[in-house]
């Protein structure tokens, strides 16, 4: 595969999702940077929308030149806001939530059956929740070795539960080119709300047998997706 020189390709910058950090996409970068591909990895807060965007913004200022934001999970409420920028020219969607203008990711939760990992979150009383161990392994990242799945659970960050609540501003999917990979075997994001939302958002999409961890399981279809939509670039 011809690749174009360093200076001339978009920098991809990777947003996690929830109860997890810039690391989730470690099997990823080393994929996206053998394809001469500029990659940034944001460490969220996971505190509040407008605190996770502000991270983002922050990488964003930092690149001179054209971008693709990508998000998993919770991460792709954070793109739809931070993606307005105009260095973002094609957005990537993870097993993501995209809310439209006015929505939360709560409300995109509520209008489906919730799926199995909901009921094994965990609610400190304090206004963070986290996600059990057994949730983990049985839920979330089920395609992946037990041992892994437990590490992710102990390594995990509370996540502010307000995250549910706070909503977007001006969906950056509207106005941008956007791709969807659909987590087939999700338990915790549900499949049938991950498929509706790539055709409302008129994805490029892209539909893996994959627990909700695709970027963990199946890295090399996640890249070659981001690949794709950087290769729609033209810096």
């Amino acid at each position: 595969m011809e690749t174009s020189p360093p200076s001339s390709r978009p920098t991809v910058v990777l947003v996690h999702g929830a109860w997890a950090d810039g690391s989730s996409w470690r099997r990823v970068i080393p994929l996206l940077l053998k394809q001469g591909l500029p990659v940034v990895a944001v460490q969220n807060p996971t505190t509040s929308l407008a605190d996770d965007v502000a991270a983002t913004r922050r990488a964003l200022n930092a690149i001179p030149g054209p971008v693709v934001l990508v998000g998993h999970s919770w991460g792709g409420t954070v793109i739809t806001e931070a993606g307005n920028d105009l260095k973002v020219k094609a957005l990537v969607y993870v097993a993501a939530f995209a809310p439209g203008a006015g929505q939360s990711t709560g409300d995109l939760v509520g209008a489906h059956a919730p799926p199995p990992a909901l009921s094994k979150i965990i609610d400190d009383g304090a206004g963070f929740l986290t996600l059990s161990a057994e949730g983990w392994v049985r839920d979330v990242g089920q395609d992946l070795p037990e041992e892994e799945a437990r590490l992710l659970a102990v390594l995990q960050p509370p996540l502010a539960a307000r995250t549910f609540t706070d909503t977007i501003t001006e969906a950056a999917w509207s106005s941008r080119p956007n791709w969807y990979i659909v987590s087939g075997e999700d338990r915790i994001v549900s499949v049938e709300l991950q498929r509706k939302l790539a055709v409302l958002m008129k994805a490029r999409t892209t539909e893996l047998k994959a627990s909700h961890l695709s970027l963990l399981s199946m890295p090399e279809a996640v890249a070659q997706v981001i690949v794709a939509a950087a290769g729609s670039v033209v810096g």
